[in-house]
C-alpha cells in the first residue's frame, strides 16, 4: 500500500469518528443514536441498550424503548437515568418512554461549542495522518526528488479536502442545534 492511500485511509477514520460523537450531541429531537450504546444490567451482563430492545421515534422529540424482554424494562430505565443524558424516563410497564425536552439557547450555544471542538480533534487527527505519511516519504530513499514532491502535493490535496468536510459536518450540526 502507498503512502497516499494509507493517509487517506487514516483521514477516513477521523471523519467516521467525528460522525459518531457528532450523533451524540442531542439537538432537540429524539434519535435513537442518544440510547443505542448506553449499557444496562442483563443477566450479569452489560448490554447495549439497541441489543435488548427496540428504538423507536413515533415523535420528533421522543423515543420509544421496547424491551425484548420486560423483566429488563427496569434494569435499561436505571441505565438511562445513570447516563446523566438529562432526561428523566417514563415507564408504562411495557415501553420506556423519553421525551427530550427543548433545548435553551444556552444549552444550543454550549452543544454548538462541543460540536466545534470536536471538529477541532477530528483536524487534529487529520493533521496527524498527514505528518506521518509526510515523514514516510521523505524517510524513503527509493523516491525520487520529482515524485517525492509529487506525493507530499497529493497528501496535501486529501487533508485540505478532509478538512474541507470537517468543517461542513460541523457547520451542519450547528445549524441543526441553532434551530428553534
Amino acid at each position: 500500500m502507498d503512502y497516499v492511500e494509507e493517509a487517506e485511509l487514516e483521514m477516513v477514520e477521523a471523519l467516521e469518528i467525528l460522525d459518531k460523537r457528532l450523533i451524540t450531541i442531542r439537538a432537540g429531537r429524539a434519535n435513537p443514536a442518544m440510547v443505542a450504546n448506553i449499557k444496562a444490567e442483563y443477566y450479569g451482563t452489560l448490554t447495549p441498550i439497541k441489543e435488548l430492545s427496540n428504538i423507536t421515534v413515533p415523535e420528533a422529540r421522543q423515543l420509544f424503548i421496547k424491551p425484548f424482554d420486560k423483566s429488563c424494562l427496569k434494569d435499561i430505565e436505571r441505565a438511562i437515568n445513570e447516563a446523566n443524558l438529562g432526561i428523566n424516563p417514563t415507564n408504562n410497564g411495557e415501553v420506556i418512554i423519553l421525551t427530550v425536552p427543548q433545548l435553551t439557547e444556552d444549552t444550543r450555544r454550549k452543544y454548538a461549542k462541543e460540536a466545534s471542538t470536536m471538529g477541532e480533534d477530528a483536524k487534529v487527527a487529520l493533521r496527524k495522518a498527514r505528518q506521518a505519511a509526510n515523514d514516510k516519504i521523505k524517510k524513503d530513499e527509493a523516491i525520487p526528488e520529482d515524485e517525492e514532491k509529487r506525493l507530499l502535493d497529493e497528501v496535501q490535496k486529501l487533508i485540505d479536502k478532509y478538512n474541507k468536510e470537517v468543517d461542513v459536518k460541523i457547520s451542519e450540526k450547528e445549524e441543526e442545534l441553532m434551530q428553534v
